[in-house]
C-alpha cells in the first residue's frame, strides 16, 4: 500500500519536533521575537563597552581640567592629542569615559539587585507555597503589607539613613573587595554601592515571591512530589530539587523585566541625591549634575539620559520575548 506524500511530510515533521530539546524550542521561539533579538544585541554592545571601559577610554574617570569645562563633542585636547568624544562636564572631566564607567556601575547595581531579590523571593515563595497553612498566611500577609507601602518614599528614607550611617549594616571585606573589582571602586565607594543594592533588593523580592508561591501551589499536588516522598525525600530536597526548578519560567521573565525597573530606580535615587554620589559616576548622578546647566546646554541631559532609556526599553523587550518563548501554550 502506497503512503501519500503529505503523510510522509507529517511524519518527518513530527520526528523533527520530537528531536528538539526544550532549550532549542525556547531559543527558536525567542529568536522569532525581533524586538527582543535587537534589544539583546544592543545590550550585548552596551555590556561590552562598559566591561572594556578601562581599555576603550583614554581619560581616567576622575581626571579633570577646570580650563576645559563644557567642551563640545569631539573636542581635541591639544597638549596630549586625546579626543573628548562627548565633550567635557562642568569641571572638565571627559564625558565619554564617565559615561562608560557609570554604565558599569549602574548595570552592576541592577544585576546584583535582581539576583539577590529573585533569590530571596524564590526561597520565600517556594516555602510559602509548599507548606501552606499558617506559614503561607504569615509570609504572604507580610508580602501584601509591604506591597501596600509607597516604595519610592521608603527607598529615599532608608537609603539616606544607610548612606549617612554606613556602620548600621556591617558588610564583610570580602564582599566589598569583590564588588569593588566588578565596579572598579575602592572599598569605601564599594560600600555605598553595596548599600544601594541592599536597599533596592530589600523591596524587589516581593513580586517574585508571589509568582513562585502561585506556581508551587499548582505543583505540590503533582504525582512526582508524592513519588519523591515515597522514596524518602525530605521537604528541603523536594523544594530545591523539584519545586524551584519546575517553577523558574515566570521567575526568569520577572528577573528580565525587573532589570529595567532597577536601572530606573538606581538612577532615580542618584538623581534625587539619595544614591551613589559624585565623584563616583552613575547615570543617575550624571543626569542630576546637568540640572543647573540644562537650559543653556540642552544636550547635556541626553548623554546620561539616553542610556537609561535604551537599557530600560531593551530589558522590557527582552522580558517580553522570554515570556512568549517560555509560554507552553504557544506553538512554533
Amino acid at each position: 500500500m502506497t503512503v501519500p506524500a503529505h503523510m510522509d511530510n507529517l511524519k518527518a515533521e513530527a520526528v523533527t519536533i520530537e528531536e528538539r530539546s526544550p532549550f532549542q524550542v525556547v531559543s527558536m521561539r525567542f529568536m522569532k521575537h525581533r524586538l527582543a533579538m535587537v534589544s539583546l544585541a544592543v545590550m550585548a554592545v552596551i555590556f561590552t563597552l562598559t566591561i572594556l571601559a578601562p581599555y576603550i577610554t583614554s581619560f581616567k574617570v576622575d581626571e579633570l581640567n577646570v580650563n576645559d569645562y563644557f567642551r563640545p563633542f569631539g573636542y581635541v585636547d591639544e597638549p596630549t592629542g586625546r579626543v573628548h568624544y562627548f565633550g567635557t562636564d562642568n569641571i572638565g572631566r571627559d564625558y565619554f569615559s564617565r559615561l562608560l564607567y557609570a554604565g558599569r556601575i549602574s548595570l552592576s547595581v541592577a544585576l546584583l539587585s535582581v539576583f539577590i531579590s529573585e533569590l530571596v523571593g524564590v526561597i520565600v515563595g517556594a516555602v510559602s507555597g509548599f507548606y501552606g497553612g499558617w506559614v503561607d498566611s504569615v509570609l504572604m500577609r507580610f508580602v501584601e503589607f509591604m506591597l501596600t507601602i509607597p516604595t519610592l518614599p521608603l527607598l529615599l528614607i532608608i537609603s539616606s539613613m544607610l548612606l549617612r550611617n554606613e556602620d548600621l549594616i556591617p558588610i564583610p571585606e570580602g564582599v566589598l573587595r569583590v564588588v569593588g573589582n566588578i565596579m572598579l571602586l575602592g572599598p569605601k565607594d564599594a560600600r555605598s554601592a553595596v548599600l544601594i543594592v541592599i536597599v533596592l533588593a530589600g523591596f524587589g523580592w516581593l513580586s517574585s515571591a508571589q509568582l513562585m508561591r502561585g506556581t508551587v501551589l499548582s505543583l505540590r499536588e503533582q504525582t512526582f512530589v508524592e513519588a519523591s516522598r515515597s522514596l524518602g525525600a525530605t521537604d528541603v530536597w523536594i523544594i530545591f530539587k523539584h519545586m524551584i526548578p519546575n517553577a523558574m519560567a515566570p521567575i526568569i521573565v520577572d528577573a528580565s523585566l525587573g532589570l529595567a525597573g532597577f536601572v530606573v530606580a538606581e538612577a532615580a535615587l542618584a538623581f534625587l541625591g539619595f544614591g551613589i554620589q559624585d565623584p563616583i559616576p552613575t547615570w543617575g548622578n550624571m543626569l542630576s549634575a546637568t540640572q543647573t546647566y540644562m537650559f543653556d546646554k540642552p544636550w547635556l541631559p541626553l548623554v546620561p539620559g539616553l542610556p537609561i532609556f535604551i537599557c530600560s526599553l531593551a530589558f522590557n523587550y527582552i522580558g517580553d520575548g522570554l515570556r512568549d518563548a517560555l509560554d507552553p501554550r504557544l506553538k512554533l
